[in-house]
């Protein structure tokens, strides 16, 4: 547990260059509050206490503006910044060492059941305002600008900038 909280903290000095200091990310960093929150709201979904999970989880987003839904699955070192608006949904994947800005919605296109949310890769970096819909792949190493809508699977390393990859 000690290393992931030095993990989470390490990432947002890497990441941020605003960030000063170690005791700054502790305690005046929102997205890595929501990170923290949303991993103990993992551990009480996982243990089948669902209920509590989503009471907590939304405790966390009122503290944040940040949503995550304690059934999606986040790997190690990620990272939000700027976090308010971030929405997460449920069957969402995450890989390691992600980066995402504040206002981005990893969402579903529609109502149902099964893997509605998207997977994105390690080392993805997603920009403000973006919205990744649908159970897409965002492949390792991608980008995505501000504002984009992407609903179309993203190669690895690719860049997206442009309506490419958006599909109504």
């Amino acid at each position: 547990m000690i290393n992931r909280i030095r993990e989470d903290i390490q990432a947002a000095l890497r990441q941020d260059p605003a960030a000063r200091n170690w005791l700054e990310v502790l305690l005046a960093y929102p997205g890595v509050h929501a990170v923290w929150g949303y991993r103990i709201a993992h551990f009480l979904w996982q243990i089948r206490l669902k209920l509590l999970a989503r009471i907590y989880s939304n405790w966390i987003r009122a503290v944040t503006g940040i949503e995550i839904h304690p059934a999606a699955k986040i790997g190690r070192r990620f990272f939000i910044d700027h976090g308010m608006g971030v929405v997460i949904g449920a069957t969402a994947v995450v890989g390691d060492d992600v980066m995402i800005y504040h206002d981005v919605t990893l969402g579903a296109r529609g109502i149902g059941s099964g893997k509605r949310h998207p997977t994105i890769g390690n080392n993805v970096v997603i920009g403000a305002g973006a919205r990744v819909l649908g159970d897409i792949k965002v492949g390792e190493g991608a980008k995505i600008s501000a504002n984009m809508v992407v609903t179309k699977e993203v190669p690895a390393k690719t860049s997206v900038d442009s309506s490419e990859f958006f599909v109504i």
